[in-house]
């Protein structure tokens, strides 16, 4: 739970007392934390040192634009292969960037963001690579060659440092700069107020709205006339970015947003088959690290729907998640919706296949939650969803969090997620047999104003702490990050239909493993 400054909270009534957040001094960073447990409190430090990023520029007032980093000036390099000029299925490519500045200086630091995939079209084949960050304005990206004939090399500058800078100051000092609120109605009365997860101090006493169980946090401005019970919505009020002198130069499409790097020299290589005697190619994580890739199109995948019969598969969590639903819901054409005039975005919605023995749920998670509208009778948190689940072997639960937590504090995010971790661990020590599949953020196109608030560096930092916290645990992931940068599709918040196509798929060789 956060605590908000200054001032004394009016508290809505429910079936338990609600406890006064203790008060803090005002700063710019005005939202600070509730004490967690010991083990808690030692798993927040080792996810915060784990995704630490490496030091970016101080942003002077004003800065100078023209030494930070260009992608236009910027190239990278494949190096030679270690075993001569051939290369062959089985072996390593590595690449060398260098990030230069808008004078054409070499940058001298690192905390560049960069992506890297290796592909080729024709054979719609493709894998992500791995980078490196030398902290000297130098990086590496790493590759397994996994196919034979072209492999093309494909560097993308996602944000410079600077930008990094911009955009870690922003979650720190202005976590509210999402916008919420709430309709309060009473008989023919109605009031509006602004909601967040915390909110600054003024004279207007706050609705207390944070879950009972879970301490999951949400306070919205007390109504000058009405009671906090009479709040009957959720809404997104728009966006509030505060950004100094010439910062939007840093966040410029075809600039320095997502552009490509140009190679120095050939930027694909020709792949031969193995070498006779050489190791069968691992196509798993094994030393790359790597989930997976893709070849023709098909990412080791099981295909068809026969695997779900008899099963009912729950679905928690954003607009990611519930596009897997829909996928669903057009491949079972059996089925009937059954989703009681539910809101479009968010639902709940159910699909029942009689025949086939097929149930499938989705339900949107809690705050913070930035659709449009939401009855405030739909606010459900993961967890408690999760512990009212009976479970079992014909039990499947899929989760996906992370798109709404990008312009807050991870702390908000690693406490969400501890949360729904104590949630899975009780389904699976009452019910053993139920399978568990987390579905893990993606990469999605951004403009200048949306990578302001739903940055791929902020979606990077809460795949990191997704990954981690599930990490050990007798759950599935289903590496969306992955997908989509490997994929040949434009990145988008949601994914194209072969991308999908590949995810449920992985998704229904999970269920029919199990």
């Amino acid at each position: 739970m956060l605590f908000c400054s200054g001032l004394l909270l009016m508290m809505i009534l429910t079936s338990a007392p609600r406890t006064v957040p203790r008060t803090a001094p005002h700063t710019d960073n005005f939202c600070t934390f509730e004490p967690l447990s010991l083990a808690d409190a030692k798993e927040e430090r080792m996810l915060l040192d784990s995704i630490a990023w490496p030091e970016t520029p101080l942003l002077q007032a004003p800065f100078l634009f023209d030494q930070t980093s260009d992608p236009a000036h910027s190239i990278f390099t494949i190096l030679p292969g270690r075993g001569g000029v051939d290369r062959h299925v089985g072996d390593q490519l590595e690449v060398m960037v260098q990030i230069y500045d808008f004078q054409g200086n070499p940058k001298k630091s690192g905390g560049d963001v960069l992506l890297a995939r290796l592909h080729n079209r024709a054979l719609e084949a493709g894998v992500a690579g791995r980078v490196v960050d030398h902290l000297n304005g130098s990086y590496s990206a790493v590759f397994p060659l996994l196919w034979e004939g072209s492999a093309h090399v494909e560097v993308t500058l996602v944000h410079s440092s600077e930008a990094v800078t911009v955009l870690h100051r922003l979650n720190r000092e202005h976590p509210e700069r999402v916008l919420f609120k709430s309709l309060f109605r009473s008989g023919s009365s109605s009031e509006t107020t602004s909601c967040n997860v915390c909110l600054r101090q003024t004279n207007q006493p706050q609705c207390n709205y944070s879950d009972l169980r879970t301490g999951e946090p949400w306070f919205c401005y007390k109504p000058k006339k009405l009671s906090c019970d009479d709040r009957i919505n959720h809404m997104r009020d728009g966006f509030n970015v505060r950004l100094k002198d010439k910062e939007e130069k840093l966040f410029q499409s075809k600039v320095n947003l997502k552009v490509f790097i140009h190679s120095s020299g050939p930027a694909n290589v020709m792949v031969l088959p193995p070498m006779k005697g050489q190791p069968e190619v691992d196509q798993g994580k094994g030393k790359s690290g790597l989930s997976g890739y893709y070849y023709q199109g098909v990412w080791r995948s099981l295909g068809g729907t026969k695997c779900l019969k008899g099963k009912v598969v729950h679905m928690y969590g954003d607009s990611t998640v519930r596009q897997w639903f829909e996928y669903l819901d057009a491949s079972l054409p059996d089925a009937k919706e059954i989703n009681q005039n539910s809101p479009k975005q968010t639902g709940p919605y159910m699909i029942w296949d009689n025949a086939k023995n097929i149930l499938v749920t989705y339900r949107v998670h809690g705050p913070p939650l930035s659709f449009i509208y939401v009855p405030t009778s739909e606010l459900r948190y993961i967890a408690n969803e999760i512990d009212g689940l009976v479970g079992g072997t014909n039990t499947v639960v899929v989760f996906s969090v992370w798109a709404h937590f990008s312009p807050f504090p991870i702390e908000l995010y690693i406490r969400r997620l501890q949360s729904i971790r104590r949630a899975v661990i009780r389904l699976l020590n009452r019910a053993p047999d139920t399978l568990v599949v987390i579905r893990t953020a993606n990469l999605r196109g951004l403009t200048p104003s949306e990578s302001l608030n739903y940055s791929d560096w902020y979606t990077l930092q809460l795949d990191k702490v997704l990954r981690a916290v599930f990490k050990g645990f007798n759950v599935r992931l289903v590496d969306a990050w992955e997908m989509t940068l490997a994929h040949h599709l434009p990145h988008n918040i949601h994914p194209g239909r072969p991308i999908v196509k590949n995810m449920i798929d992985i998704l229904l060789s999970y269920i029919c493993t199990k």
